[in-house]
């Protein structure tokens, strides 16, 4: 396994460039790890290869008609109007032995179609009886009460996904699907799931709990590796909001974006480092085919940023080989200047916001340090030259300085104690933990390619890398939120092969450890690569 060195990056102006892999990936992306045997069933593998090809099918064929493709697209309708939200999904329910015995809508006369009101009844009855079955209820509980809020993590007004997603989902099977299948799985890898307490949970037993028609088309799918399984719940889950997706993708519905991204996180959780971006490239493409950036207001923005964190975090992933899929640039709304982004995030005087402006700000130090290493080490002709690394790399300093010294009241620390062998610092407010943790990561990889000629001295309380470092430990041990401490892993990472101590190695180790075994989102894949990084074992 290729280890990094953790040496720091400021030798690339003066030739002595960072030793990385002859094919440019880095540890992360070249160490395999099996993570749970539900990212390697069958089924699962071909449901989400379809649901790949169907998303880069829609977004590279016929574009969106006019109405669906304004500047900013328009929420979904939750009345079930729209042909692909809603009589498409009852098509396509109409099959399904679960939702057999849930009369249609009843128009006033034979000729006469449903109305738009007993339509969305008729959708509500449906997710209805979907939530009788089996712990589906359970899964919606534990959405809303323990999943919503690592997505809202950056949105604490609106709270889209711990609000307006149950809502939607209420008359949207496929919704109310993806966020049932992503809730079973956070469950699952929790260990809390019936199967991992030694229960009989499985395809058969939700076969024969639902009818027989969810369970068979799992047994079709993956065969016989699904029939007694601790994910069956969640396998089955996934590939019912696949089937149901079928049909907004092809019409190009807009509620198709939130399903999409509400999938991919589920994907995340599971996924080995070397899938990462092939799991985010359909978000990106749907992006795109959309125009869905973060300035799309409402739903559609609060969905575009629990995208770019992931984004972000794949960035962190490649160790300065790689950039976000979605180019910072096209974080933008479309026309926007980037020089006049930090207005643009200023001018919305949010905590949220300036949050997002942390992430956004990493994710162009990301940029940037890939574009500085493709061009050093594989001769990529992007400009990236000496000079011109210099005045991006000063101008993304400026830029992070001012974020951290224009920081609202909401994302300052209540309490900073400066302790060993990390420091505590505590933040009441939910985005603030995660964005002030980036703002420490993104100084690190601005310090570890700091050029060596070309640009303004770094004031002292700014200038040590093991500081920052030090402070990103810090935040995670003392602020327990489970948003926060899945975000973490990646510059937990970025800071872990800064420290020297012993005691330091212990507690970042454990504390991925219990970042896994919280949350359920796999962490422990990086500990071998941090052991490499010191030079030993770290015993547990």
């Amino acid at each position: 396994m290729t280890g990094f060195t953790g040496t720091a990056y400021n030798a690339w102006p003066t030739g002595d460039t960072p030793r990385f892999p002859d094919d440019g990936s880095s540890p992360s992306t070249t160490w395999r790890f099996d993570f749970d045997a539900f990212a390697q069933d069958p089924g699962y593998i071909a449901y989400q290869e379809e649901l790949r090809d169907l998303i880069f099918h829609t977004a590279t064929n016929a574009a969106p008609s006019p109405e669906a493709t304004a500047d900013t697209p328009t929420s979904p309708d939750i009345t079930g109007t729209n042909t692909a939200g809603g009589g498409g999904v009852l098509l396509a329910l109409a099959d399904d032995d679960t939702t057999a015995d849930v009369p249609p809508p009843a128009p006033d006369s034979v000729d006469e179609p449903a109305s738009p009101r007993q339509h969305a009844r008729a959708l509500q009855r449906l997710t209805a009886a979907v939530l009788s079955q089996g712990r589906r209820f359970e899964y919606l509980q534990n959405y809303v009460g323990q999943v919503a809020p690592w997505l809202d993590m950056f949105d604490s007004g609106s709270r889209v996904f711990g609000v307006e997603v149950p809502v939607l989902a209420r008359a949207s099977p496929a919704l109310l699907y993806a966020v049932l299948a992503l809730s079973a799985r956070q469950i699952e890898r929790q260990g809390a799931g019936a199967g991992a307490q030694g229960g009989t949970t499985s395809a058969g037993a939700a076969a024969a709990e639902d009818g027989g028609g969810g369970g068979r088309r799992a047994t079709e799918a993956g065969g016989a590796s699904a029939r007694h399984c601790s994910y069956a719940d969640s396998l089955e889950l996934y590939q019912e909001a696949i089937r149901l997706l079928r049909p907004l993708l092809q019409a190009r519905d807009t509620l198709s974006v939130p399903i999409c991204t509400v999938l991919c996180v589920m994907e995340m959780m599971s996924a080995s480092a070397q899938d990462w971006r092939k799991h985010l490239e359909g978000c990106a493409a749907l992006f795109d085919a959309f125009h869905v950036h973060g300035f799309s207001g409402g739903l559609f923005q609060a969905v575009f940023w629990c995208y770019a964190r992931m984004d972000l975090c794949g960035a962190l992933m490649s160790d300065g080989t790689q950039s976000t899929l979605v180019p910072p640039a096209k974080w933008l709304a479309p026309g926007t200047d980037e020089t006049a982004a930090r207005d643009l995030f200023r001018e919305a005087n949010s905590p949220d916001v300036h949050a997002n402006y942390a992430v956004y700000l990493c994710a162009n130090v990301c940029e940037l340090v890939a574009d500085r290493t493709r061009f050093v080490e594989l001769g990529e002709a992007n400009g990236c030259d000496g000079d011109v690394f210099a005045r991006r790399w000063q101008r993304l300093w400026d830029y992070l300085q001012g974020w951290v010294d224009n920081r609202c009241p909401e994302m300052l620390p209540v309490q900073t104690v400066e302790t060993q062998p990390f420091p505590q610092i505590l933040f009441t407010h939910w985005a603030a933990i995660s964005s002030n943790q980036l703002y420490h990561t993104a100084c690190i990889l601005l310090l570890q390619s700091m050029p060596a000629g070309g640009v303004r001295a770094v004031p002292a309380e700014a200038a040590s890398a093991t500081g920052h470092a030090r402070r990103v430990c810090g935040i995670s041990l003392t602020n327990p939120h489970q948003g926060c401490l899945n975000n973490a892993i990646q510059p937990l990472w970025v800071a872990g092969r800064l420290l020297s101590h012993r005691s330091e190695h212990i507690l970042v180790v454990k504390l991925i450890r219990e970042i896994e075994s919280m949350t359920g989102w796999a962490a422990c894949w990086r500990i071998p690569d941090l052991e490499v990084v010191w030079g030993y074992k770290v015993s547990r």
